[in-house]
């Protein structure tokens, strides 16, 4: 016999879950600007029906229902796109890095421009053969000569900026370690608490948006594998459990449950390169895993000693480095070493690799091309009458050479005459300047040719062979000139930046359009959820209205039958 009340018990079920689900109407509305938000929904469930199943149990017709409950409360998320976004952000993250890297280096080149190297190149060429036409113009000379000063300092700005830029690089590879620690740690910690929460039965949907959110900013970094680990207890089939994390492609375990590692990078020592700061990439160390508890160590008097790991015992070189990931990006544009180099070992210069050492290489070839070139048919030529050799012994051997390197003082000019084919090693765009005797004298720029007398008056051709030497094919510049070769070097660099400017700009439409279709799925609509709310009121409201009817016929049942006659 079903019981008299039953129809109470099934409104009031009604009367609760609607208001579950208005309240998580609410919540969801509440965060409808909240980033990384998912808009949750309750799950309804209709309660077991009346009779159960047993021996005992009455017989009579049908089954009848009991109510509804709130079964769980779970947020709508979808994993294979949340996949598709992590994929396109490492991807973007890439392209973004790289693409403001090439950027910089292109407003430090600054071609074409009125103020960069070739037209500094320009104007000294101009100044030699005006000094052919009227070599004895003192005005003539001084102007050739500070028109080369201005092409050494323009070589020397361009390597001082660029390495200023690498030393930002390396930097941000810093900053970028630190917050991917700080991600696995903050990881680690909702670990924790979801692993205490979920055994209770309980769904912690805003610790799941939470993680997942950090988990976004992770993937920006490099590519992870994401894995879940069920909490047992009393947990929800559909709770999500702990996060593992690895690194994509290795077998590398950035967090797994309350447990995460510590990320460094590591640089190779390179001979002679006294900067830290612009050494190579040679590897990430990832230390032994600890948990969020382990990793902080006290003394006696309850002090902290250590929050840091220090037991690095692994590395992951260039070569096993994911190839995509904001990371990446930056390490390739900053200098790598492609073979990890064991600690102590010197990393070899023609195995460092990268943007920026690629090209400021390429810069000092130029410089130690265009020296080279310019001091030999320099050293061919005769300086004014006053300081010929028979005058100056010292002066004349001092000024062979017009480009030496900054290191390289007067003395040492004199007493070893001129520079040797080993020398120009030295020379770099950094450190090429122009002799200083020279500058301090500007009558001992070999204008006259040595197949005439000794300082002949009106003698300009070794001017004019100085300004020809733009237009020879060097073969330490690949067979180019001075001119051709920065030209390619410029025209690399923009095809470079406009590759990536490219794949930037793709990567962010794929980002975007990823990202519509996410929200599409996890963003709040306040149009659906001012319709679901009206839904749910309604049917609260139908759900009260029904116990009020119940209510009426319980109260005939009771006050009003057993009266007959009365």
């Amino acid at each position: 016999m079903r019981s008299t009340f039953m129809g109470l018990e099934a409104s009031k079920r009604g009367l609760f879950t609607q208001q579950s689900a208005l309240y998580t109407t609410g919540h969801n509305i509440s965060n409808a600007n909240t980033p990384g938000y998912s808009r949750q929904r309750v799950n309804m469930q209709p309660t077991a029906g009346y009779p159960g199943i047993g021996l005992n149990t009455p017989q009579m017709p049908g089954f009848i229902g009991t109510g509804v409950e709130a079964g769980s409360v779970q947020r709508v998320r979808d994993a294979f796109i949340d996949k598709q976004y992590r994929q396109e952000s490492n991807k973007l993250g890439y392209w973004e890095s790289r693409s403001k890297a090439i950027e910089q280096m292109e407003d430090v080149l600054n071609e074409p421009s009125e103020f960069g190297l070739q037209r500094s190149m320009s104007l000294f060429w101009q100044s030699l053969q005006d000094l052919s036409r009227d070599p004895e113009n003192g005005g003539a000379r001084a102007v050739a000569v500070d028109r080369g000063v201005a092409v050494a300092e323009s070589l020397n700005y361009m390597d001082s900026s660029l390495k200023e830029i690498q030393r930002n690089l390396h930097n941000e590879i810093n900053v970028s370690t630190k917050e991917i620690n700080s991600i696995l740690d903050q990881i680690a910690g909702l670990n924790k608490q979801i692993k205490e929460i979920e055994p209770n039965g309980y769904m912690p949907n805003d610790l799941y948006d939470a993680r997942d959110v950090l988990i976004d900013e992770l993937s920006e970094y490099m590519p992870v594998e994401v894995s879940y680990t069920p909490s047992g207890g009393k947990a929800l089939d559909i709770a999500e459990g702990a996060v593992t994390i690895k690194i994509a492609g290795s077998n590398v375990e950035l967090v797994n449950g309350v447990e995460r590692v510590n990320v460094e990078a590591e640089y190779a020592k390179v001979k002679g390169n006294e900067d830290v700061n612009t050494h190579p990439f040679n590897a990430l160390k990832v230390s032994d895993k600890k948990s969020i508890d382990e990793r902080f160590e006290y003394d006696k008097a309850g002090k902290l000693t250590n929050a840091t790991f220090n037991d690095f015992k692994s590395g992951i070189d260039y070569k096993e480095l994911p190839k995509i990931g904001k990371l990446k990006g930056i390490i390739d544009s900053y200098g790598y070493v492609e073979e990890k180099v064991a600690i102590g070992v010197e990393a070899k210069l023609e195995n460092i690799k990268g943007l920026y050492p690629d090209h400021m290489r390429q810069l000092d070839q130029l410089a130690r091309e265009f020296a080279k070139a310019f001091n030999k048919q320099h050293g061919n030529g005769y300086p004014k009458n006053q300081a010929v050799e028979n005058k100056d012994k010292d002066k004349f051997e001092g000024s062979k050479d017009f480009f030496l390197t900054k290191e390289l003082s007067e003395k040492q000019q004199k007493e070893t005459g001129s520079l040797k084919d080993d020398d120009y090693k030295n020379i770099t765009a950094g450190n090429i300047t122009v002799n200083k005797l020279i500058q301090d004298d500007v009558s001992l720029l070999r204008a006259a040719s040595e197949n005439k007398n000794d300082g002949e008056e009106g003698n300009g051709a070794n001017a004019k062979a100085l300004s020809d030497v733009q237009h020879k094919l060097l073969p330490g510049l690949d067979g180019s000139s001075v001119q051709m070769y920065f030209e390619g070097m410029s025209g690399e660099l923009g095809v470079k930046g406009q590759q990536a400017a490219r794949n930037e700009f793709n990567a962010a439409t794929m980002m975007e359009s990823v990202t519509f279709r996410r929200a599409s799925v996890m963003s709040v609509s306040l149009d659906e959820e001012m319709t679901d709310m009206i839904r749910f009121q309604q049917a609260y409201n139908a759900s009260a209205r029904m116990m009020t009817a119940v209510d009426e016929t319980l109260d005939k049942i009771i006050n009003g039958m057993g009266r007959v006659g009365l």
